[in-house]
């Protein structure tokens, strides 16, 4: 998303766990292009301290909230082998990071200007398209959909978009390096969906990188 909003000169500050491994990221080399556009701060979502922190560091207001910090473990454990602290370790990234992030920072979204709350989802928290495996990452992403219902209820008089996007599958580290959607081509969808360049025409917040529903088959399975 950064490259996107970058291009069009729309100030950006950007959440790295552990500040050591910027230089592992793309963000560093986008900082030294873009060193006055570009805040790099440091936020563990699995933490309620250095999300506080990093929330008192941003400024006095935001536009937009993106929550894309996500883990995917414990893939190809049956159920009655599966790892309990695995899925407590999925719901604390998946789920709790992202109401951790609202929770400090939609006081400065509140404050800013056509606002939007983007929960960087998966078809794999489906429940029309359930698929057998990946218990951890499944549950916890389909908690992170009802949270985001919940506060489409809670912010929708007050103008504030909230979706839960489903991405497609994507060429990270995450989804592999072969899969068919370049990062850039969901971003640049990502971003008219912040803008309201696509309308949405879905009962429920879950929807894809393009603003289509997330029903059935529609996609092909997350990464």
């Amino acid at each position: 998303m950064c490259r996107s909003w970058i291009r069009k000169r729309v100030p950006i500050v950007a959440g790295v766990r552990d500040a050591n491994e910027q230089k592992r990221t793309q963000l560093t080399k986008l900082k030294e292009k873009n060193s006055n556009q570009l805040e790099i701060l440091h936020l563990d979502v699995t933490d309620e301290e250095s999300v506080r922190e990093a929330a008192r560091n941003v400024g006095e207001s935001l536009d937009v909230i993106i929550n894309n910090a996500a883990i995917l473990n414990g893939r190809g454990t049956s159920i009655e082998d599966i790892d309990i602290e695995a899925i407590k370790l999925a719901f604390d990234v998946n789920t709790l990071g992202p109401a951790r992030v609202i929770k400090h920072f939609l006081p400065l979204l509140k404050k800013g200007e056509n606002q939007s709350i983007i929960n960087i989802s998966s078809e794999g928290g489906s429940l029309t398209n359930a698929y057998s495996g990946d218990y951890p990452y499944g549950l916890s992403k389909a908690a992170l959909n009802m949270l985001s219902e919940k506060l489409h209820v809670a912010l929708k008089n007050e103008g504030i978009q909230v979706l839960s996007v489903h991405p497609g599958w994507v060429r990270t580290d995450m989804g592999g390096m072969i899969d068919p959607t370049h990062p850039k081509e969901t971003a640049e969808d990502i971003y008219n969906l912040i803008n309201r360049q696509v309308r949405i025409d879905s009962e429920f917040v879950f929807v894809d990188y393009q603003g289509k529903p997330m029903r059935a088959f529609d996609v092909a399975p997350s990464g």
